[in-house]
């Protein structure tokens, strides 16, 4: 059954877009899908804020869902789904024994609420998140899409300011495996060809969000040097690594 709470977060109309075939190409990591249920410590009750379609749910705990898009739960497989925001979680104080959020905060329109949020209802908060201003960035931003470095540090709050503010006693780095196989943008850093297909860029919140015509302008001077080798030659070192450390980190509070 789907409740529903006052006031969607302004980027439902987004996800109300780009949710549309979403859980073929955001499909769950098993990798990190492990360090996050580890990091779960045994709870039974969970939380999954801004939910999507529910990649990183453990399978043997109650979980309730929670997403300010309905296109969004539409795909959820759970029972229990509740639309609303971070901000306004209408659930008790200590109703869950852990929360989790993956890949949402950048979207919360008040972070610090959200996260208040998230430590009122639940004893152990566990978050996946990432640093914008984090050392190497991806190629792509270098290269091609320099307007997506500014893009990105105006959505993700400095990772600093996140660990302060959830009281994380936990901060686990998580390099991204050159077959990860949740594509949002960073899973294709060792597959530059990925970012031609436009399905592909439809499932991220970043390419959807900015001018089409810049986008565009980027991918088809990725085309570009994908067909004439310029790629390969300037990156050819990250044909070599399994897995580069880009910033993403998993946080942990509560007990």
């Amino acid at each position: 059954m789907t409740a529903s709470a006052s006031g969607p977060a302004p980027l439902t109309a987004t996800y109300d877009r780009i949710g549309i075939g979403y859980r073929d190409i955001r499909r769950a990591d098993p990798r990190l899908a492990a360090l996050i249920h580890q990091s779960l410590g045994g709870a039974r009750t969970v939380v999954n804020i801004g939910a999507g379609a529910g990649s990183y749910e453990p399978k043997d705990v109650e979980v309730t869902a929670v997403d300010p898009s309905q296109v969004m739960l539409d795909q959820h497989p759970g029972s229990k789904k509740v639309l609303a925001g971070a901000e306004d979680l209408p659930f008790e104080d200590g109703a869950f024994d852990a929360a989790m959020a993956v890949m949402t905060v950048q979207h919360w329109p008040d972070l610090r609420r959200g996260l208040d949020e998230m430590r009122r209802v639940s004893r152990r908060q566990v978050l996946f998140t990432f640093d914008p201003y984090h050392v190497p960035e991806l190629w792509l931003i270098e290269d091609y899409l320099p307007e997506l470095r500014e893009f990105e540090r105006a959505r993700f709050t400095p990772l600093s300011t996140v660990v302060e503010a959830l009281e994380a006693h936990t901060v686990l780095s998580f390099p991204i495996p050159h077959d990860f196989t949740d594509g949002f943008q960073i899973a294709y850093w060792r597959r530059p060809e990925r970012f031609l297909d436009p399905v592909v860029r439809q499932a991220s919140s970043t390419f959807a969000q900015m001018p089409a015509s810049v986008v565009e302008s980027a991918i088809e001077r990725l085309r570009a040097d994908l067909a004439s080798g310029a790629w390969g030659r300037r990156h050819a070192d990250l044909l070599e690594r399994n897995s580069v450390d880009y910033g993403y980190r998993l946080l942990i509070a509560g007990q």
